[in-house]
């Protein structure tokens, strides 16, 4: 009798059991958050709230279409960015202190569907975050998108989460809880003012202007407001946001690598 070779998996097979898992991370950490109700308060109401006493109470801006959309669209913005950096830093900082996450490290899956799961859950509180202002904006503003622009905002909530995620991800695997918690704030809120989406960067004298084209925060906001309003932007957004990205996915990279030699050698 001769030996019958085992089949090989194929890449569909072995795709199945790692989305199945990952979309399992997602349901449970998914779950966490909203086990907690100040957490998800938090996460809407900030930049509904920015909306409603910053930008309502100016008839210049909600009576013009385009300056009411800009306005929305920056604010939306700051609501992925603060989604993002929430979850994925003081959330993967509070995680890695509980002797749960040591369990679930040690299982023999790999950590490629847990990573993802993060990583979902994160982009769906932002979609959420973002609620508030769509329906502030449609009843008190004057602000529209045509369907095709919609499609390019909603498309546009990944390209913004993508690298702030990674931000998140490499303060929350590189420090404690309470220091993650400060660090996430003491960064937020400087990108969220320095790149324009408290106040029109037009605003902005030339110093602060210059050091602001610099920074995520602005050119994600720049490629937000030019999807959203068909206004051009600036020509540095795209490159500058591709540059953060791929440095703060080296960031990311050595801080999850640096943790796992430290408390799993």
């Amino acid at each position: 009798m001769t030996a019958t070779a085992a089949p090989r998996a194929t890449p569909r097979a072995t795709l199945r059991p790692w989305a199945s898992l990952a979309r399992l991370h997602t349901r449970y950490q998914f779950l966490e958050t909203v086990r907690v109700p100040i957490a998800v308060i938090g996460n809407l109401l900030f930049p509904g709230l920015a909306l409603v006493f910053f930008v309502i109470p100016q008839d210049a801006i909600t009576s013009h279409p385009l300056a009411s959309t800009a306005a929305i669209a920056q604010l939306g913005t700051f609501a992925i960015m603060s989604a993002c950096l929430f979850t994925h830093g003081a959330g993967v900082a509070e995680d890695r202190a509980q002797p749960f996450d040591a369990f679930v490290r040690t299982l023999p899956a790999r950590p490629g569907p847990r990573l993802a799961g993060r990583v979902l859950n994160g982009l769906l509180w932002s979609y959420i975050a973002l609620v508030p202002l769509v329906v502030i904006g449609a009843l008190l503003t004057a602000a529209t998108l045509s369907p095709l622009r919609a499609l390019g905002a909603a498309a546009m909530v990944v390209a913004v989460a993508v690298p702030f995620t990674l931000l998140g991800l490499t303060i929350g695997y590189s420090m404690s809880t309470k220091a993650a918690l400060a660090v996430v704030q003491c960064v937020l809120f400087p990108l969220a003012f320095a790149g324009g989406l408290f106040m029109p960067p037009e605003v902005f004298p030339g110093w602060l202007d210059a050091i602001s084209q610099g920074l995520p925060s602005r050119a994600a906001r720049d490629l937000v407001v030019q999807v959203t309003t068909g206004v051009e932007g600036s020509a540095f957004a795209l490159p500058v946001l591709l540059a953060w990205t791929a440095v703060l996915a080296a960031l990311a990279v050595a801080a999850v690598r640096r943790d796992e030699g430290r408390r799993f050698r």
